[in-house]
């Protein structure tokens, strides 16, 4: 008896080819998107759905009981409509929030993105390094405690930026974005202290990799941008164990949903197919007052 190990598991002669994996890459806005590019890589034989809660974006203006309770209520949407086998929550100021309520609710795994501070400490050679993050995500107390596990010994600055997730966004709808509003989020990320520069930043806000090669134009010196996206798509590949013999072509014809919509572009719509992401929908979920 032949076996195709690719293919699926064997119950006697018969070869059960197995099942397509469904991954939902969430966020609040388009930031998502850069984990769903490394997601596709790792595993491309999985079926992909890309959700956007634009309706409530930015999260930063929500407190954290609305944050928790706006999550879990798109969340219920999202589930029962594309039956995932595995949800990564592309954004950093839910994750440090959302993930245990998440996983308390559904039986399904949930892959958070948090601040890569461990890394960032393992790597940096002058000592100073910077998070780069949302207000939210800076004021959160995982944060605070990753910092105190894993960089104690660093000397580290939070940045909390008010205003580059929504420039990334503008920019990926075809709006222009000043070279001069991006210069002024990163400023304070950049330190000189007692002869030592920050050489590490990491990017603590899934939006930010977005705008990767603008900003490492507009640094004041070189320093090593941290994306966790790729670090997330291993864990995906990890958790969604072997994979099948699909056709590679995962994203091709994948959706892209939005909870509002009202911010879809021409430009937006090119942008998202560049991902694969050919079927834009809107689920309405609108923001509670």
């Amino acid at each position: 008896m032949q076996v195709d190990l690719l293919a699926g598991t064997t119950y006697g002669a018969a070869v059960i080819p197995k099942r397509r994996p469904t991954i939902l890459a969430f966020d609040s806005g388009l930031g998502g998107l850069t984990v769903l590019g490394e997601a596709v890589r790792a595993r491309p034989d999985a079926r992909i759905v890309y959700a956007a809660d634009d309706a409530g974006f930015p999260y930063g203006r929500l407190s954290e009981a609305e944050l928790v309770g706006r999550v879990l209520q798109v969340m219920e949407r999202l589930v029962a409509r594309s039956h995932p086998d595995l949800v990564i929550i592309a954004c950093n100021t839910a994750s440090t929030l959302v993930l245990p309520a998440l996983r308390a609710r559904f039986t399904i795994p949930f892959v958070g993105t948090v601040p890569a501070i461990k890394p960032a400490a393992e790597i940096t050679r002058s000592g100073l390094i910077s998070v780069l993050a949302t207000p939210g995500t800076v004021a959160r107390d995982y944060t605070r405690g990753l910092i105190e596990t894993y960089a104690a010994a660093c000397d580290v600055t939070l940045v909390g930026s008010t205003r580059l997730a929504s420039l990334a966004e503008a920019a990926l709808k075809g709006e222009a974005v000043d070279d001069e509003a991006i210069r002024a989020e990163l400023a304070p990320c950049f330190v000189e202290r007692d002869g030592a520069r920050t050489d590490v930043v990491t990017l603590s806000c899934t939006h930010y990799p977005l705008l990767l090669e603008r900003m490492r134009r507009l640094a004041p010196w070189p320093v090593t941008w941290i994306d966790p996206a790729p670090a997330i798509a291993r864990r995906v590949a990890q958790l969604l164990g072997p994979a099948g013999d699909h056709a590679i072509d995962a994203a091709g014809d994948a959706p892209a949903i939005f909870t509002s919509g009202a911010g879809i572009t021409g430009p937006l719509r090119i942008a998202l197919a560049g991902y694969g992401l050919t079927q834009v929908m809107v689920e309405p979920v609108p923001l509670a007052n």
